[in-house]
C-alpha cells in the first residue's frame, strides 16, 4: 500500500510546474502535461480537484489555462497531497491493539510534518540533484 499514489505524485509534479512558470499568462494544460509527462486527461481530473481545494485557479478563454491560487511560498506540499489523496495514510483502519493505534497516529503526524514545506522550497532540491549528476558522471 503506497503512502502516496500516482494522483499525489502527478499532482505535486503539476503544482511544481505551475510554481516554476514565470510568465504573466496562465499555463495551458497541454504544456503542463508535456513538461511533467502526465497524461492530459488524468491531469484535467487532478487540476479539477486542486481547483476545488483552492490551490489553483483556472482561466477560461483562448489564452486561458491554470495558475497557482497563491504564491508558491504559501502552498504546502501536504495541502496538495491531502487535497488529492484525501488524507495521508499509514494504514487504512485501526489496529486491535491500542498501543499500535497510538504509534500509527504519531507516525501519521510525523509524516505530515515531513511534507510541511512549501512549493518554493522544492527548488532547494535542485542543488541536491545537481550534486547527484556531478557525482554520477
Amino acid at each position: 500500500m503506497p503512502l502516496i499514489s500516482t494522483k499525489g505524485v502527478y499532482g505535486l509534479t503539476a503544482m511544481y510546474e505551475l510554481s516554476k512558470h514565470k510568465k504573466e499568462s496562465p499555463m495551458q494544460i497541454k504544456e503542463i502535461s508535456s513538461n511533467a509527462s502526465i497524461p492530459q486527461n488524468y491531469l484535467e481530473q487532478l487540476l479539477s480537484k486542486l481547483r476545488r481545494a483552492e490551490l489553483v485557479k483556472s482561466i477560461r478563454g483562448a489564452k486561458g489555462g491554470y495558475v497557482l491560487a497563491r504564491k508558491p511560498e504559501d502552498i504546502l506540499v501536504k495541502d496538495i497531497l491531502m487535497a488529492l489523496e484525501d488524507d495521508l495514510k499509514i494504514i487504512d483502519n485501526k489496529a486491535e491493539n491500542p498501543i499500535l493505534n497510538i504509534f500509527f497516529d504519531d507516525a501519521k503526524k510525523s509524516m505530515k510534518s515531513i511534507f510541511d514545506i512549501n512549493l518554493a522550497k522544492l527548488d532547494d532540491y535542485q542543488e541536491k540533484y545537481n550534486e547527484f549528476l556531478h557525482y554520477s558522471i
